[in-house]
Order: C-alpha cells, then structure tokens, then sequence
C-alpha cells in the first residue's frame, strides 16, 4: 500500500496514425522521469481516427507491447487507449499495464457520436475499477466525461482517483476544465485529465490541458513540469481526511446503471 502516488502525465502532440514516431516522442520524454503511474492521452499512438479497417489493432500488438515494455522498464504503470480490432468489432480501449506484466482493460463506454464514432466503433458495456497499491482508480475516456452517472461515486462502491484519457479540442477545452473539476467535487475523487496537443489532419488543435485535482475541486501544483510532461503526488490520508470531515456521499442517491 502506497500513502503517496506520483503521476506523470503526458500531454502527447500525436503523429497522425504513426505509432513508430509516437513511440520514439514518448521515449524522449520520459527517459529520466521516474513516476507511479504515467498516463497517456487517449488512442495515444494514432491519434483520434475513424480509420479503423486501417488502424486497429489485433488485441495486445504493438501499441499493447510498447506499453508493457515501457512499464517493465519504468517499473511503473501506464496507462492510456489503443484502437483495437475485437470479437464484436472495433473498440477504443484503455489499458491499464503493470510493471509485473498484468494489466486491466476497459472499453470506452460513451462513443462520440458528433464525430462519427459510432458508427465505427464498439461502446463498452460495464464501468471497471483498478485496485492499485490500496487505491481503487476509476479509468475513463474523454466522452465519458460528459455523464457523470457512470462516474458517480457512491458509499458502497468508493473509488479513490478516477481517470480521464482524452482527445479533447480547444475549441471546447472549457467544458473539459469545468467537467473535471466538477466530477472531482461531485465525487469527493482525486481526478487526473490527460489531454493530447498539437493539431491533427481535420484541423482540430489540442491544447495538451492536463489537470490532477483534489476532491475538494482545487488543481494540483506540479512538482516538476518540463513542456509535455507533468509530474503530481496525489495523498491518499488527506482524501481519507477529507471525506471523513465532509462526508457528502453518505448522502448520495441510490441508482443502478443499465449497460
């Protein structure tokens, strides 16, 4: 069990549907950090691309295998989604990869659909919480952000961090502010939003806004920040502390989720 843990976020500029050039930008990057878990943005070695027949991958191939590798040699986590090619069709999917070699999945529930993801990807059909070094982690994909009924904390089933991999655009980078730090409050959740930069083929620029919050809504101060790369420490007694003083979720509503 772990009282501290040091993330690492990466708000990666994404070579579009390049995976080689993506893994040669993150190895730069973290050569000389040290962290617990490092967190990448959302479809991290491609970008946010509909081109699914041309990019997703058999499950566990080469996105899967630079994680594992990375988190073998960091002797740290990493996290971030993959488009990958499934049973029941295509899937934007968050691995969640440990330095032991396990690792947990979860399929993206909420897909995009003003943008077409859709039609040609699979929705997820069940919410996943990650038990790590005594915290429960909650992870998440962008678009999820927006229906906060499927990151409702609640007494019975208390996650302690709840994490947001993006592919969020400027254009709408307040929602994606304002949506953090209201489920932080609403959840009494330290919460970690890693959004991509830079700017894709479509046009859409990125502005790389990442955030780790505490559970009272206020941003984390960075320990160490070096252009893409951030570096937080998130304290599991003062979350204790703090739910124990403003116990609002004993209030909660009770309610069930229908997948």
């Amino acid at each position: 069990m772990k009282d501290e843990l040091i993330i690492a976020t990466i708000a990666l500029d994404i070579v579009w549907e390049s995976p080689e050039e993506n893994f040669k930008q993150i190895d730069k990057i973290i050569k000389n950090v040290n962290a617990d878990i490092f967190i990448l943005p959302e479809m991290f070695s491609y970008g946010f691309s509909m081109n699914t027949h041309e990019i997703a991958e058999d499950t566990y191939a080469k996105s899967f295998k630079f994680l594992q590798q990375k988190a073998i040699q960091k002797q740290a986590v990493f996290c971030a989604s993959i488009p990958v090619k499934g049973r029941e069709g295509y899937y934007n999917r968050l691995y969640w990869v440990a330095p032991n070699e396990t690792f947990v999945r979860y399929d993206k529930r909420h897909l995009f659909s003003y943008a077409g993801e859709n039609k040609h990807y699979t929705a997820g059909k069940k919410q996943v919480i990650i038990n790590y070094e005594g915290w429960r982690i909650l992870p998440q994909i962008c678009y999820d952000l927006r229906f906060p009924v499927f990151s409702r904390n609640t007494p019975f089933e208390l996650y302690d961090l709840a994490i947001y991999v993006a592919s969020w655009p400027s254009s709408r980078s307040f929602a994606w502010n304002t949506l953090l730090h209201a489920r932080a409050i609403e959840n009494m959740a330290y919460i970690a939003g890693v959004n991509r930069s830079g700017e894709a083929p479509n046009g859409l620029s990125y502005l790389g806004d990442c955030h780790v919050i505490d559970p009272l809504g206020k941003d984390i101060q960075a320990l160490d920040k070096k252009e893409s790369l951030s570096i937080f420490a998130i304290n599991k007694p003062y979350l204790i502390e703090q739910r124990q003083h403003f116990n609002f979720l004993n209030d909660a509503d009770d309610f069930t989720i229908q997948f």
